[in-house]
């Protein structure tokens, strides 16, 4: 009679397979993906490793685990990512958030914390809103806060929509189906964004994890990576009032293009914020003579 699969033994099993696939991050991929398959809190992997596994999870962890070595990235494989400490579904046409969009998050925050706190009644539109990940966790910090999110994706507004309830903001998240900002009317107090910013020239250099799994609508932004920003910076000037900020993320190299193309619509108090890597990653734009 074999012995039974503990959890620990399939984790360690998972991890080594994909080591040796060359997955940098193969320890915490295999315990979010082995205790996924049994139905398990990731904790329970290093608290009771040597709980039984039965087959059909065991079953269940080698699927995940080869889709994992095929470059399908782990938040795909779950249907969830976190993002600001909330778990957030993910479907076909959002792309999964990432570690440097807190950055975004941070910066509306700092200056939320600078012009009279964070209780206050804001009002602001999340273009682009994906997963709803930058609008959720911002209403998330801001308690009299309401969101207008708007997408171009009918898939996209529903899997934010969900999100936006199983964090408890659903009644100050409202989404709406919209090409940038073009139908977002005077009012905000601010807006946030997270465009396309890859140009069509860097698709055939993009991992598998990013090209294979990402909508590219939610990529690709003509071939300077910048169609987007052109777009809707014009549609933000004539929405947002005197002081009232643009922010948006960018790719690393930029950060010059982005605050010209600014500059060119007339926006006039330009800043740069760096993420953690020491690299450009948001653009606040305001205007001061409005």
């Amino acid at each position: 009679m074999q012995p039974p699969v503990t959890l620990g033994r399939l984790v360690r099993q998972a991890r080594d397979r994909l080591a040796a696939g060359g997955i940098d991050t193969a320890a915490l991929d295999a315990r979010l993906l082995v205790t996924a398959a049994a139905g398990l809190d990731p904790s329970r992997a290093v608290l009771e490793p040597d709980l039984a596994i039965e087959a059909g999870a065991v079953a269940n962890a080698t699927g995940f685990i080869g889709r994992r070595l095929g470059g399908e990235p782990v938040g795909r494989i779950l249907g969830r990512r976190e993002f600001w400490g909330l778990e957030l579904a993910l479907s076909r046409e959002t792309l999964e958030p990432r570690a440097d969009t807190e950055r975004l998050v941070e910066a509306v925050l700092a200056w939320c914390d600078e012009t009279g706190g964070r209780q206050r009644a804001l009002r602001f539109a999340d273009i682009g809103t994906g997963s709803g990940a930058i609008a959720i966790a911002l209403l998330s910090e801001l308690p009299q806060a309401l969101a207008l999110a708007v997408d171009i994706a009918p898939g996209a507004l529903a899997t934010a929509r969900g999100n936006a309830l199983r964090c408890g903001v659903g009644e100050r998240f409202l989404a709406a189906r919209a090409d940038l900002a073009a139908a977002i009317a005077p009012g905000c107090d601010f807006l946030v964004s997270n465009p396309p910013y890859i140009s069509t020239r860097e698709a055939a250099g993009l991992s598998t994890e990013v090209a294979g799994h990402d909508p590219a609508l939610a990529l690709f932004a003509g071939p300077e990576g910048l169609d987007a920003y052109a777009a809707m910076l014009p549609q933000g000037r004539r929405v947002l009032g005197r002081f009232a900020p643009f922010f948006m993320e960018i790719g690393a190299a930029q950060a010059e293009a982005v605050s010209r193309l600014a500059r060119d619509v007339g926006f006039e108090d330009i800043e740069v914020f760096q993420d953690l890597g020491g690299r450009d990653r948001v653009v606040r734009a305001r205007c001061v003579a409005k």
